[in-house]
Parts: C-alpha cells; sequence; structure tokens
C-alpha cells in the first residue's frame, strides 16, 4: 500500500491511518496541492491521510463501507508540517461551504453527503403513499403464502411420521414370519392368490411334504385355499421324479452286475404300486 503524499509525513493504512485521494476536479485538487506546499501533479495513487485535516471535514455520522470516516464533500486539507502552513478553516468558512452546496453532487467525496429535500409535494406524498400500501399487500399475501406453505409442510411432515411406523411394522411381521416361513413363502405372499409364479426352494417343497402327510390330503387343500404358501400336489410330483428317477437308475446297473442277488423291492414296484394314502389328490 502506498503512504501519504504530503512532505514530512509517512503515513500509511499499515500503521492503521485512513488515506484519501486527490480529488479529479481541478480547482480542488489546486488547493490540495497549494496546501500541500509542494509542487507536484497528483497521480491516482496519491493520497493524504487523515492527519491533514481539521474535524470540522469529517462528517458526523456517516461511514465509509469500510468502516472508515468519511471526508464532506468540499474538505480542505490545513494541517501540514511545512515552514508556511495554510491557515486554518474558520468556522464561518465551513457555514459558508455548506449553504452554498446544491442538490448536485460537488467533489468527488460527496458520497457522504445527503441531499437536502425540498418542500413537501402532496402528488408526491400520495404517490409514496400508495407504494407503501401496496408494499403492505404484498407482505400480507407473501404472509399467507407462507402459513399455507408451513400447514402443507406440516400435514407431509405426519405422513413420513405415519409411513415410518407403517414400515417398522411391516419389518417386524417379516422378522416374525421369518421364524416359521422360507424366503420365497414370503415372497408368494406379495403375489396375488391366482397369479402365483413362484420357484419354490427345495427346503420349502421338502417341508410342504412332511405337512401334506401330517395334515393330509383335505388339510393340506385347505392350508392352501387359505393363503398359506406352499406348492401346489403337482409340484411336489415333479420335484419327487428326479431321485425316483436316479434311484430307478442305480437298481438297474445293480441289477446287472448282480444278476443272481436275492430280489428285493425297487423303486419302480414302489411308483407301480404307491400307497393309497400318499398320493390321493381331492
Amino acid at each position: 500500500m502506498g503512504g501519504c503524499s504530503a512532505p514530512n509525513c509517512s503515513n500509511s493504512t499499515t500503521i492503521g491511518k485512513q488515506l484519501f485521494r486527490f480529488p479529479k476536479d481541478p480547482v480542488r485538487m489546486q488547493k490540495w496541492v497549494i496546501n500541500c506546499r509542494r509542487d507536484f501533479l497528483p497521480t491516482p495513487c496519491s493520497r493524504l491521510c487523515e492527519d491533514h485535516f481539521e474535524e470540522s471535514q469529517f462528517e458526523e455520522i456517516a461511514r465509509s463501507p469500510a468502516g472508515g470516516r468519511k471526508l464532506k464533500p468540499n474538505a480542505i486539507p490545513t494541517l501540514f508540517d511545512v515552514p508556511d502552513p495554510p491557515s486554518p478553516i474558520s468556522v464561518k468558512e465551513v457555514i459558508h461551504a455548506l449553504d452554498s452546496e446544491t442538490d448536485t453532487a460537488l467533489g468527488d467525496h460527496s458520497y457522504a453527503r445527503k441531499r437536502l429535500r425540498g418542500p413537501e409535494d402532496p402528488e408526491q406524498n400520495g404517490e409514496e403513499q400508495g407504494e407503501k400500501e401496496e408494499a403492505c399487500k404484498r407482505c400480507d399475501q407473501y404472509k399467507a403464502q407462507l402459513e399455507q406453505q408451513q400447514l402443507y409442510n406440516a400435514k407431509r411432515l405426519r405422513e413420513v411420521d405415519e409411513m415410518r411406523k407403517k414400515v417398522h411394522k411391516l419389518h417386524k411381521i417379516e422378522k416374525s414370519l421369518q421364524s416359521f416361513l422360507f424366503e420365497d413363502q414370503i415372497r408368494a405372499l406379495t403375489l396375488s392368490k391366482h397369479s402365483r409364479r413362484v420357484v419354490w426352494s427345495q427346503d420349502t417343497v421338502k417341508s410342504a411334504r412332511r405337512i401334506r402327510a401330517a395334515v393330509g390330503v383335505k388339510g393340506y387343500e385347505y392350508l392352501r385355499e387359505l393363503g398359506y404358501p406352499l406348492p401346489s400336489y403337482r409340484t411336489l410330483c415333479n420335484r419327487a421324479q428326479v431321485p425316483i428317477i436316479a434311484e430307478l437308475g442305480l437298481q438297474a446297473e445293480i441289477t446287472m452286475i448282480c444278476p443272481e442277488s436275492e430280489e428285493k423291492p425297487s423303486a419302480l414296484s414302489m411308483l407301480q404300486s404307491p400307497s393309497p394314502a400318499a398320493f390321493v389328490e381331492t
């Protein structure tokens, strides 16, 4: 950062001093240069620090965006450490400078000066009042929309809580079903009764055979009518053919190797003369 351009002054922002650029107005710039007692042409980077301005040259309330003090629109530096310093600005000069200001911004430091209002215009006041009423109406509309949105969000939150409770309940039911049903049986429960296309596992088939042997044919079919996930009798017969055929092939090999062995009941004879109570379908 650059420092102060005044003679015998080495202040800069590094030590906390605030710097002000030279005005672009040639008349005011010339006053600043003359008061500096320095013969030079200021550049865009030339600055004077706050120590060269009297307190009367600063705005009382206005602050810059960075939080620093602001100069008045036609501030003039008068505090310099030179052999022939400029005269300080009197109170009359300050009052005269303020009275001579117009609505047009003067100088480069007029950003701190607020424009003075003229006499109040009834039409302008009416327009301002109308704008305020319109803004209040829009504010009420936005407030009503916000309340509706809050009610909608509250309703959706209640629905989400209900769905979470249902999901938790379904998880508990699924765990309970897993205690006595296999995965394919639980999957079959999600399908309709007349459109079940389930690939039954071997464990399910074995369990179904035991249930059919325990409750009988009518009891087994009654369970299926109630919706209990069990394979049909045809599925049980089809799944039972594979081990029977394998047993028949093994029996034929044994007969060819040992023709004089004692004849034993084969799986084929058992298949041809099944037990009446085992495969009767009603």
